[in-house]
């Protein structure tokens, strides 16, 4: 039964994204365009050449973070809406070590990653603290941090790091996630060893979820936390904790583009989006770690190649509407198993 599920999840995740582009090529055409250049402009942008394919590795990075955190959140009962406002605080963190210490690489790198990590986890640990203690929903607590999450980082940047400037100095050599070969290879795109960051943050998850005693738990009262507390499980430390380590991958994704793309970081007039993407990777995904890897790759794919659209005279917003397709078959995916059930009922 278990393999059937999972069988069932991924053939749900295939169909939803073949309906999404399938509608989106529809779309292209009903306003006169030509879907097979458009997606051929697409493809190009994403995998044309080592510097596209760099690019996109980069775009793809903070996209399987921001989509652990809420994977890991969804898998323990919890909506983490908050990842945006983690992903900001953590970017502000590692930004601050890079700058104001001067440490050697093996000491000045790490501590800028597991300042960024903290500074996820205690944003993420005031809405689960609220939930266990005072049941106030984490949904409503996470939307509201994050616009404080991104007003207090602009106000940091003006006031605190900067003197009423509107970007920080950038981050020492020590702290970067650059790496000379990398650039030089893919011909100075913006590719940072992050990458391999996300991929050990991905097995961590897994093994956390899969391998310990504490995910079983984790699991347990997400699944069932009248059930948990029976058996003898703290629910409350629990729900507590799943919202700490959700933040905490949350605060890394920051670190991505604070020690790797940008190498500072910038006043927002709006959120980066790259935790409210985390929510259609991870949905897609199946909440599981490598469905996460996967979905990430494909949105990363879609933005950056869809940045290359206008070639082809084709809008690049025509990308969220495939990407807003997608999601919408994700969430529908109630349909798509009926709609297999009922072709295996015909087939028998």
């Amino acid at each position: 039964m278990p393999n059937n599920t999972k069988y069932m999840n991924i053939i749900v995740a295939l169909v939803s994204v073949f309906l999404g582009l399938l509608f989106g090529s529809i779309i292209m055409i009903i306003n006169g365009y030509n879907p097979i250049s458009g997606f051929g402009a697409l493809l190009s942008g994403a995998f044309g050449d080592i510097y596209f394919i760099g690019e996109t590795i980069r775009g793809i990075t903070p996209l399987i973070l921001s989509g652990l955190a809420v994977a890991f959140a969804f898998r323990t009962g919890l909506f983490n809406i908050g990842v945006e406002g983690q992903v900001i605080v953590g970017w502000l963190a590692s930004v601050w070590v890079g700058i104001a210490f001067d440490l050697p690489m093996i000491l000045h790198l790490p501590l800028a990653i597991v300042a960024a990590a903290l500074a996820g986890a205690c944003w993420g640990f005031i809405p689960g603290f609220l939930k266990a203690r005072l049941h106030v929903h984490e949904v409503i607590v996470t939307i509201m941090l994050n616009y404080t999450a991104l007003y207090i980082a602009n106000s940091m940047i003006r006031n605190v790091l900067t003197d009423k400037r509107d970007r920080t100095e950038r981050i020492s050599e020590s702290a970067s996630l650059r790496n000379e070969w990398l650039e030089v290879y893919t011909g100075y795109s913006t590719i940072h060893l992050g990458i391999i960051i996300a991929l050990m943050m991905a097995f961590i998850m897994w093994f956390i979820l899969n391998r310990t005693a504490q995910g079983y738990e984790l699991r347990s009262v997400g699944y069932n936390p009248h059930a948990s507390n029976y058996a003898g499980m703290s629910v409350r430390r629990n729900i507590i904790l799943s919202m700490v380590i959700s933040g905490a991958f949350a605060g890394i994704a920051g670190a991505m583009e604070g020690l790797g793309t940008f190498q500072n970081m910038f006043v927002m007039s709006g959120f980066t989006n790259i935790g409210f993407d985390g929510i259609a990777v991870a949905l897609l995904g199946g909440n599981t770690a490598i469905g996460v890897v996967l979905a990430a790759s494909l949105f990363g794919a879609l933005g950056v190649g869809g940045l290359n659209m206008p070639r082809a005279g084709i809008p690049t917003e025509l990308v969220d509407i495939i990407i807003a397709l997608i999601i919408f078959f994700v969430a529908s995916s109630y349909i798509i198993r009926w709609a297999i059930s009922q072709m295996k009922k015909e087939g028998k």
